[in-house]
């Protein structure tokens, strides 16, 4: 790693700290946060739109620098190769833990007896079926990297996946079904606006393990991996591209510093999917109701730049 930052060319390491802005609303809201955060230390910034299929390329490649929001359960395989190749650097834990998974508004329980054990799925499968899916339930997944049908081959489970298109897709889907007491299974994380809001629960699939991934034997099916839900109380990280630390003074470690935490995380995104503010704004309204914890996020440039004076 250190041959290729002396190869950096100094035009290069001068480049705006580029940062990715990607397909949901809190993700969005932090990286307008630190932009701003950025910009009171005079450090120029680019952000970088994308979907969260594009974000590992974008930053094995240093077209982006900084993703704020990874989650274990979606990004932990990718996120670990890169960090173990030396493309980016782990640049810290968020103070809190997360899940994604299947969920259900409360309401379904009195449909399919048994929730949230997913066993109940095998005798009410059809209360989940529409108009084109042949009797089967359907599950409403995201676009993000999910093994769904690999679940639902591996566990026999008679349902198909119907991808939505974004965060955005999802959220009118939840509020739709949620509004006329229909059966909905989707994917829903936390933390996120819709228990600020909602009542429901996820689906309680065999406890995830490793091997549930990798090994076949693992599990209650000896045929197929993924016979488990993914992650409980699961990370969620912060990752920069290795070069971050040369771009501009501090910028790393102010990076590493900011830390959200689960209820920031669900007043960020009610914000924007629910109260329909900006992202920009909903960073400014978020800045200056923790003006304190913004503080002492900067400090940490303060110190390292009067220790680097002092060398």
């Amino acid at each position: 790693m250190f041959l290729i930052l002396l190869l950096l060319p100094f035009s290069a390491i001068c480049q705006p700290v580029k940062l990715l802005k990607l397909d949901w609303s809190s993700q969005r809201v932090q990286t307008e946060i630190l932009a701003q955060l950025l910009a009171r230390q005079d450090i120029k910034t680019e952000v970088i739109e994308d979907a969260a299929s594009a974000q590992w390329f974008l930053l094995r490649t240093g077209r982006a620098h900084v993703q704020l929001e990874v989650w274990e359960g979606t990004m932990a395989k990718e996120f670990s190769h890169m960090v173990e190749k030396g493309f980016i650097l782990d640049a810290g834990n968020h103070e809190t833990s997360t899940r994604e998974d299947w969920w259900y508004p409360a309401y379904v329980e009195d449909l399919c007896p048994g929730l949230p054990d997913w066993q109940a799925l095998y005798k009410c499968a059809s209360i989940f079926a529409e108009q084109d899916s042949g009797g089967r339930g359907v599950y409403h997944a995201g676009p993000w990297e999910k093994p769904d049908r690999a679940r639902i081959r591996a566990l026999g489970i008679d349902f198909v996946v119907s991808e939505a298109a974004d965060g955005n897709a999802l959220n009118d889907l939840i509020i739709e079904h949620v509004e006329a007491r229909r059966p909905l299974l989707v994917f829903n994380w936390s933390p996120n606006w819709v228990e600020a809001r909602y009542s429901g629960r996820f689906v309680e699939f065999p406890t995830y393990h490793p091997k549930c991934e990798q090994d076949p034997g693992w599990g209650l099916n000896p045929k197929y991996t993924w016979d488990c839900g993914n992650p409980k109380n699961a990370w969620l990280k912060k990752a920069a591209h290795f070069s971050l630390s040369l771009r501009a003074d501090c910028a790393l470690a102010l990076v590493q510093a900011v830390s959200f935490r689960s209820n920031d995380i669900a007043q960020m995104a009610m914000w924007v999917d629910r109260e329909h503010m900006t992202e920009t704004a909903a960073a400014l309204r978020w800045l200056e109701a923790n003006a304190e914890r913004a503080d002492n996020w900067q400090s940490i440039c303060t110190s390292k730049s009067l220790k680097d004076g002092l060398r």
